[in-house]
């Protein structure tokens, strides 16, 4: 069994993984290692861990761990199960790294697009050669919210909304139309763009808001809300067989 550690800004995501398979799976505000330690302590069979951080130095907690298993820091140097062509490797998000295993194992031998919808907005290309091509590095919704707010003087911060209308009648009404109906416009053409070279591209949606895009994009796609964290249970296991 393995265990999967995704430390992000503000939510560090666990799991447990038997093979491929997710046994369990717990979110947590922060990176507290005194939780982390107690949610593995509750699995016996644990034998390896994998831990990506782009918040928290996760040295101690490494050390702690490996004291019960065997365990991977993700970082550009960490093996993958696909060849990336990224010029700048080492600058590549992890979450990304991550998406991008996942969606290879999910649909091999074709040509992936990965949306992340969270924080910010990231497209990730895989061809059905199992080349990385790299992508394409958005705002995500909340943030085009708070720019609207933060870089005018008098335009309010709004919580987002599911729905609005196209022709805003009041200054709130305005700020979700443009935020919300751009940002489908936005991503909507992006996706155009991709189909016109690689036609029989499968999209793949993850992130907090993929929900929110799941619902109005007129194209296939296919909602994998555990991308990520199946991606990092996908590369742990590609560098323990290569042992």
């Amino acid at each position: 069994m393995n265990l999967v550690i995704d430390m992000g800004n503000t939510m560090t995501k666990l799991a447990v993984f038997d093979r491929q398979m997710l046994q369990d799976f717990i979110r947590i505000e922060g990176a507290y290692m005194e939780r982390i330690l107690q949610f593995s302590g509750e699995f016996q069979s644990l034998k390896a861990c994998i831990i990506s951080s782009v918040s928290a130095d996760p040295s101690p907690l490494v050390s702690k761990l490996e004291q019960q298993m065997k365990c991977i820091l993700l970082d550009h140097t960490t093996a993958v199960p696909f060849e990336n062509n990224y010029s700048t490797p080492d600058t590549l998000g992890k979450d990304r790294l991550a998406g991008i295993a996942a969606a290879i194992n999910l649909f091999p031998h074709e040509d992936v697009l990965v949306i992340d919808a969270g924080t910010a907005i990231t497209f990730d290309l895989i061809t059905s050669a199992g080349r990385y091509l790299g992508g394409a590095i958005a705002p995500g919704i909340a943030m085009r919210y708070q720019a609207l707010h933060t870089f005018t003087g008098r335009l309010p911060l709004l919580n987002p909304s599911d729905h609005a209308d196209l022709i805003g009648t009041d200054t709130s009404g305005s700020i979700h139309s443009g935020v919300l109906n751009g940002v489908i416009s936005e991503v909507s053409g992006i996706i155009d763009e991709y189909l016109n070279v690689y036609s029989s591209l499968k999209i793949i949606l993850t992130g907090g808001d993929h929900n929110f895009f799941d619902k109005r994009l007129k194209v296939k796609t296919f909602a994998a809300p555990n991308l990520v964290l199946e991606g990092l249970n996908i590369i742990l296991n590609y560098n323990l067989e290569k042992k």
